[in-house]
């Protein structure tokens, strides 16, 4: 089995789908961003604090480089850089869990642990929209998650990943 790659923006519930997907396919399932606290032995806020935007990054690419495993969810940033696109293309199935900025909104408006999402609303918005962009591109699958629960994407995936596959 090809690795399924999940991207998405911050909230858009990559871990989560992840997770589930890997129950449902009973595979192995990993989080850059956990294995990235787990390898460098800090959490992101602190790396971003201390180390800044471009160590975390170079972090993700070396993770994404030596992890391999069959579901693996990624950092929001991750499609900032052509390297982590083709390792991803090169290596499985990239699928974007298209998420709207009002439903990301709601979903993140307590969260303090997000680096990049604690700045103004014109900030937030600017980043989203760059990033959009790059999913799109990059995808193989785009998966609109606004108003479904994560049963239905994880069945969504799977569907889209038979078709595919036929």
């Amino acid at each position: 089995m090809k690795t399924i790659y999940l991207i998405g923006f911050m909230g858009s519930g990559k871990s989560t789908i992840g997770g589930k997907l890997g129950e449902v396919l009973i595979e192995n399932y990993l989080d850059t961003d956990r294995e990235i606290e787990k390898v460098y032995k800090q959490n992101i806020p602190e790396i971003f604090s201390e180390k800044g935007e471009e160590t975390f990054r170079q972090y993700e690419t070396a993770i994404l480089k030596k992890v391999n495993q069959p579901i693996i969810s990624t950092g929001g940033g991750i499609v900032e850089r052509k390297e982590n696109i083709h390792i991803m293309k090169q290596n499985g199935t990239i699928i974007y869990l298209a998420t709207s900025f009002k439903e990301i909104f709601k979903r993140l408006e307590k969260d303090v642990n997000r680096p990049l999402w604690n700045k103004d609303i014109a900030d937030r918005k600017a980043l989203y929209n760059k990033r959009v962009h790059l999913y799109e591109k990059h995808a193989d699958e785009i998966i609109v998650t606004d108003g479904k629960s994560p049963e239905m994407i994880v069945n969504e995936i799977l569907m889209r990943l038979r078709n595919k596959n036929k």
